[in-house]
């Protein structure tokens, strides 16, 4: 018998601030908790030189549509998911105490509710020891997942039963043992902010709050920190239940610049996925401009009519394709058309729109010599830390049905970082507004005491 380890690779789905696994071992590998594209998981199977004979989730995920049914189905392998979670396929239902036997490898399942009622976490074993556990959406680094998905009315609970979890995870596992969580690097579905790259059971108990306060101290904590999270949420647990079809990554079908304009004074959504400055330069009047870029997916599922027809504008083809992948793992299929080329190619007829972009700088210029509305789109919880005295506060994904809160006149819109304040812009330029985008860091805000953290 082998004495190696079993190899741990990391597949990063950073859009959406999640991580898959492939667990590989002589020749055999389990997966846990993989995306849609799986077609990314059965690349790194066939580098590794090892089959997958199991797919294991740790629970119905909200924030991402799974690739585990069809990885289970495309490789013959064993799909395995927490009994009590009542799903339209055929799957091996596992409870706490369960034993998923991978010839050399074992991984014992512990029920470790909170994030769902059903949740597990997966304890790795070699040779017998504990090596490892799999956490999805339970401990994550420095943080827990958030217990608010499945509806207020089990908040309370749920996170009463998040702080149990982590600390059976702690009581059961020894101080070296690695912490491998799906949620946490960017992910909605973390509580609070995360901390960290990879971590062990000893390290959290240092750091994580669930293991550092008592218990009411944590729940009432957790409950007080939780924002708003994407819409699409809503739709992803009901296609993980139901069992979601195989992903389709074909090219969205091309459009000519007179059927873009047709789709546009439809009220089609018609994106455009170049950089943010770019768009701002020059773009077909009524697109909505999302960057192509970490967080893109997110804030377009968010703000997003769910069903609509979709169109892809790009700089080229690889933009189109990206967009596309990014697009299906939340459950947006198949695009209505797409159209790349230089921007003046594809207005047909049409002129093209265009307005300012600045920084805090230039605000506070433009702020001295006339009187402007400043729109800051970010949280409610961002904004209360901190703020441009007089700002109006609309979060992004509330501007579509708050537009008649934005003051008459000129509008300079920012956010922390310059993307979600161009998605804004790119929102009130469609309805004919006069915008300038502040595309900086909000810590130049602060440098140059445009905050006012008392106002």
């Amino acid at each position: 018998m082998s004495t190696t380890a079993p190899d741990i690779a990391i597949i990063e789905t950073s859009s959406l601030g999640d991580r898959s696994y492939l667990i590989s071992h002589d020749g055999a590998a389990v997966v846990i908790d993989p995306q849609r594209d799986i077609d990314r998981v059965q690349l790194l199977a066939a580098e590794k030189n090892a089959a997958i004979t199991h797919v294991l989730e740790t629970h119905i995920h909200n924030d991402y549509v799974t690739g585990g049914l069809e990885l289970a189905r495309t490789t013959g392998a064993q799909y395995v998911v927490p009994d009590g979670d009542p799903v339209n396929y055929e799957r091996r239902g596992v409870v706490d105490g369960d034993v998923i036997d991978a010839g050399a490898m074992t991984f014992e399942v512990m029920h470790t509710p909170g994030h769902t009622h059903h949740h597990v976490s997966y304890v790795l074993r070699a040779g017998g020891e504990p090596i490892a556990v799999f956490t999805g959406g339970s401990m994550l680094y420095g943080s827990t997942g958030r217990t608010d998905l499945l509806g207020s009315e089990h908040t309370d609970e749920l996170t009463h039963a998040q702080f149990h979890s982590v600390r059976r995870i702690v009581a059961e596992l020894p101080p070296g043992a690695e912490v491998y969580p799906t949620h946490g690097f960017g992910s909605f579905c973390s509580a609070t902010p995360t901390s960290g790259d990879s971590s062990t059971i000893g390290e959290q108990q240092q750091s994580n709050p669930a293991l550092t306060q008592d218990e009411q101290s944590y729940v009432e904590e957790l409950i007080a920190g939780l924002s708003a999270y994407p819409s699409y949420y809503a739709h992803m647990g009901v296609i993980n239940t139901e069992g979601p079809a195989p992903i389709d990554l074909s090219t969205p079908e091309p459009v000519d610049p007179g059927e873009l304009r047709r789709r546009i004074d439809t009220g089609e959504w018609v994106i455009d996925l170049r950089a943010r400055t770019a768009f701002a330069a020059g773009h077909l009047e009524g697109t909505l401009g999302f960057e192509l870029s970490t967080t893109f997916v997110t804030y377009l599922g968010w703000l997003y009519q769910w069903g609509a027809p979709l169109t892809l504008l790009g700089d080229n083809s690889d933009q189109i394709a990206q967009a596309t992948r990014e697009l299906a793992r939340i459950g947006i299929d198949s695009p209505s058309g797409s159209a790349v080329g230089e921007i003046h190619s594809l207005v047909g007829d049409g002129e093209l729109r265009s307005y300012e972009v600045s920084d805090f700088a230039g605000l506070a210029a433009a702020a001295g010599d006339r009187e402007v509305t400043v729109l800051d789109t970010r949280q409610h919880s961002e904004y209360e830390d901190g703020h441009i005295p007089g700002a109006v506060n609309i979060p992004l994904h509330e501007l579509l049905h708050r537009l008649a809160d934005v003051p008459a006149g000129e509008v300079w819109v920012h956010c922390a970082s310059g993307y979600r304040s161009s998605i804004a812009a790119s929102v009130l330029d469609r309805a004919d507004r006069t915008v300038v985008l502040v595309d900086d860091d909000y810590e130049h805000a602060v440098k140059l005491g445009l905050d006012n953290p008392h106002e």
